[in-house]
């Protein structure tokens, strides 16, 4: 599904989203390994990165061409700053009411109420395919991310003890946090 492309000022920054295009692959890739490098909140290390540019073509195609994915790029005085997604949870009737969302943002660009205004665009493009329900998960130790989804109106509704394992020999709880998109 392809995002209008919207330009803005935030906090005295020139903000740009938009849907992703082929030229982007490099900047998609290269930006994951960044923000994987960054944080312990993301389900990958940077070194397991492994994408080619093809895997991210046929990945932004997919995304633009389909009626139940989307993804959304920003980019703040013209560097990319990370992005937001969504996915249909199945095209079984049973679960094709809920979608659920992922974000990467690199931290120089967190605090700027960037985030939250890349997944109010993904929870209005979720509405627009016709999902009914939103769905997240994020690490417990994210406290920042996990106030950012309450005020948007996430609620948790279950956590994975232990799931995620670190080199360190430490853990995360796993939260999962769902938000209904209907009335």
């Amino acid at each position: 599904m392809l995002f209008k492309e919207e330009r803005f000022t935030l906090k005295g920054h020139e903000i740009e989203l938009r849907s992703a295009k082929d030229e982007d692959a490099q900047i998609l890739i290269d930006g994951l390994i960044e923000v994987c490098g960054e944080t312990d909140f993301l389900l990958a290390y940077k070194d397991e990165i492994d994408l080619t540019i093809e895997d991210e073509i046929k990945f932004i195609h997919g995304n633009n061409k389909s009626e139940g994915d989307g993804l959304v790029m920003a980019f703040v005085d013209g560097e990319y700053a990370g992005n937001a997604s969504f996915n249909s949870n199945g095209r079984r009737r049973r679960f094709a009411h809920r979608g659920s969302i992922g974000i990467a943002l690199k931290l120089r660009f967190t605090g700027l109420g960037l985030g939250p205004i890349m997944l109010e665009r993904i929870l209005e493009k979720m509405k627009e395919c016709g999902l009914e329900q939103a769905e997240l998960d994020v690490f417990a130790t994210n406290a920042r991310a996990i106030h950012v989804y309450e005020k948007l109106g996430f609620r948790e509704c279950g956590r994975i003890p232990k799931a995620a394992k670190y080199d360190d020999g430490t853990y995360a709880d796993e939260v999962h946090m769902v938000r209904s998109l209907i009335s």
